[in-house]
């Protein structure tokens, strides 16, 4: 096995068993009998058990990252991208953190350690918003004095909007997704949008 292969293979073994028992019922032992490696091995790669667990919170990042990358590339006037955007955002956080268990109940008690490991995804998700918002303005949809400030509003407003997501605080029905929809709609595009 590849180093690289390895070092995934330690990360995923770790996630399901934070997920499955918790970070602090977690041991660098447990995770070096559940992946067939031993400790030396886990060791070599991983100086504790919190840089493993950075590790893991940054390969969920890097997959919402993906998503969203795939999102702004895709061939769609800017306002569509941007609530596409959105959505595909909301959705993948919250299905991230029910994917993984009790890691969902860190997410929620520790989200300073979580906010630490979110650095470098929040600044690569703001320049993905730049790209769509400026996009927008060169397609005529979008009018805005300043794209950075624009886009740092937009990506703190949706941090905001995470955990009453993920906690169903938003409306889980149909008829409730679509007035969401509408509503949040009508918020961003009422602002930018050229009338």
């Amino acid at each position: 096995m590849t180093v690289s292969k390895t070092r995934d293979m330690l990360v995923d073994v770790a996630r399901q068993l934070f997920a499955r028992d918790g970070v602090d019922n977690t041991t660098m032992n447990d995770i070096a009998l559940a992946s067939k490696k031993g400790r030396r091995t886990l060791y070599t790669y991983f100086k504790s058990k919190e840089e493993i667990y950075t590790a893991v919170v940054t390969s969920e990042l890097n997959r919402l990252y993906k998503m969203l990358s795939e999102v702004a590339s895709k061939d769609l006037p800017a306002d569509e991208k941007l609530i596409t955007f959105i959505y595909t955002r909301l959705d993948a956080i919250k299905m991230i953190v029910f994917r993984n268990g009790t890691l969902r109940a860190n997410f929620f008690r520790d989200i300073w350690r979580v906010e630490a490991v979110r650095k470098s995804f929040d600044l690569r998700e703001i320049e993905l918003l730049k790209k769509i918002l400026s996009s927008g303005i060169e397609e005529g949809i979008f009018q805005m004095p300043d794209v950075d400030i624009t886009a740092l509003v937009l990506h703190h407003a949706l941090k905001g909007l995470e955990v009453p997501y993920i906690r169903g605080v938003m409306g889980d029905n149909i008829s409730d997704r679509i007035r969401r929809r509408d509503n949040v709609m009508n918020l961003i595009f009422n602002g930018i949008r050229i009338k």
